[in-house]
């Protein structure tokens, strides 16, 4: 089964008609996680949505419970994620308004619960293929390559246009970076900076979750442009950008049954 996540400026699915909602208990917050089934336009299997914010987009990017999150899909039964992600633009690829599919991620971020073996005995035990020992996932490849293709293919059956590579630069948040950090992102090899890539892939691996990301460029990094980056000039790209990716997301849903 195929699940989205929902970002900044994609806490809604258009048209998208909600059978029921399930309200998800983890063993990692007291409160249920709500995940959303139904149908996109014009597609008649049915898909999973989560909004990573929360209702009304209100959890700011280093407060979200990325482990519940995940846990939640697992728990029904998802096997593959298509996450989608505001950035801001670092290569001269990544200009606002450029869409992209992440190949490769840094994380810069701290303090995040970004494991589920952290020797907590609760979270062994919800697992089932966890043990108590050690573990260590492989994340050469933090996208999944066939999740991947399958939005490349979407995007070309649309032709739309989408950049299908480049590095994430995971930061912390909610403030946006310096000139400064920029620059040393460029320097590690970034091409996008956003603020919920990790540990949100990671933690899809150590579920054995498929997973993939949809990346929006909504502005220029600092320093990248003489502009000043303000919060009408990101909703002006995302209102274009976002309905963009809801029309990938639906061709993709509609190939997903191919590519499994």
């Amino acid at each position: 089964m195929l699940a989205f996540i929902g970002g900044t400026g994609l806490n809604q699915l258009p048209g998208f008609e909600v059978e029921r909602v399930a309200q998800v208990q983890t063993p990692y917050q007291d409160a249920a996680v709500p995940v959303a089934r139904g149908h996109l336009p014009g597609d008649s299997a049915a898909v999973h949505f989560l909004p990573r914010h929360g209702d009304g987009h209100t959890v700011p990017p280093h407060r979200i419970n990325y482990r519940a999150n995940m846990f939640a899909l697992r728990e029904l039964g998802i096997t593959s994620v298509l996450a989608v992600n505001a950035v801001g633009g670092i290569h001269r690829q990544m200009g606002p308004g450029v869409i992209a599919i992440p190949e490769q991620i840094i994380d810069y971020t701290h303090g995040r619960a970004h494991t589920y073996f952290d020797g907590d005995a609760v979270d062994i035990e919800s697992v089932d293929r966890f043990t108590a020992s050690v573990t260590h996932i492989d994340f050469t490849e933090p996208y999944n390559r066939s999740l991947r293709q399958l939005l490349m293919a979407s995007a070309d059956e649309l032709n739309l246009p989408v950049w299908p590579q480049g590095v994430y630069g995971a930061t912390q948040g909610p403030r946006l970076e310096s000139v400064a950090e920029v620059r040393r992102l460029q320097n590690d090899g970034c091409d996008m900076v956003g603020m919920t890539g990790m540990p949100e892939a990671a933690l899809a691996r150590e579920l054995g979750l498929a997973y993939a990301s949809v990346c929006l460029s909504v502005n220029w990094a600092a320093g990248l442009s003489d502009d000043v980056i303000t919060m009408p000039a990101i909703r002006a790209v995302l209102a274009q950008g976002m309905d963009q990716i809801h029309h990938l997301l639906l061709t993709a849903a509609r190939r997903f049954p191919e590519m499994r």
